[in-house]
C-alpha cells in the first residue's frame, strides 16, 4: 500500500506526537487493546512499535509465527483520527531494534534501556480515518 498517496495531512498527523492504541486478538476472540508509541514509514508502508518480548502484545503477535497476526494501530486527536490495519510480525535483530528505537526517539523521546526489547513491525494493508 502506498501511504505517500494519503497526502501531507496524513503524513503530518503520523509525525506529530500522539499516543496510539494497538489492538490484537486473544486466542479466545476478545480484543487486547493497549496504549503504545508508534512510528510510521510512509515509503515502506511499515509501522513500528517497540515493546518487551514478555508483553502480552508481543506474545500474541509471536503466536502467529512467520505469518504474523492481524492488528489495528489507531491514534486520535479530537476529530482527527487514523487507523492502520495490517499484519504484524516480531523483529528481534539488534539492527532492527536499534532502528526502531531511533525512529521512536525522533517522534517521542529516547526509550529507556530494555535488553529484552523487540519490534512489532506492521505491514499496513488498509487505512481508515479522518485526517
Amino acid at each position: 500500500m502506498d501511504l505517500v498517496e494519503q497526502g501531507d495531512a496524513f503524513a503530518a498527523f503520523w509525525q506529530e506526537r500522539h499516543l496510539c492504541t494497538l489492538s490484537t486478538a486473544r486466542p479466545d476472540g476478545p480484543p487486547h487493546v493497549v496504549p503504545v508509541g508508534a512510528t510510521l514509514d510512509l515509503e515502506t508502508g511499515i509501522a513500528r512499535v517497540i515493546t518487551s518480548s514478555s508483553s502480552v502484545k508481543a506474545r500474541l503477535i509471536g503466536a502467529g509465527g512467520t505469518d504474523g497476526a492481524l492488528v489495528a494501530l489507531c491514534q486520535v486527536d479530537g476529530r482527527r483520527w487514523s487507523t492502520l490495519e495490517g499484519r504484524a510480525v516480531l523483529r528481534t535483530g539488534p539492527e532492527q531494534v536499534a532502528d526502531a528505537e531511533r525512529r521512536y526517539a525522533a517522534r517521542y523521546k529516547p526509550p529507556r534501556p530494555n535488553p529484552s526489547r523487540v519490534v512489532v513491525e506492521i505491514q499496513v494493508t488498509r487505512v481508515l480515518g479522518n485526517v
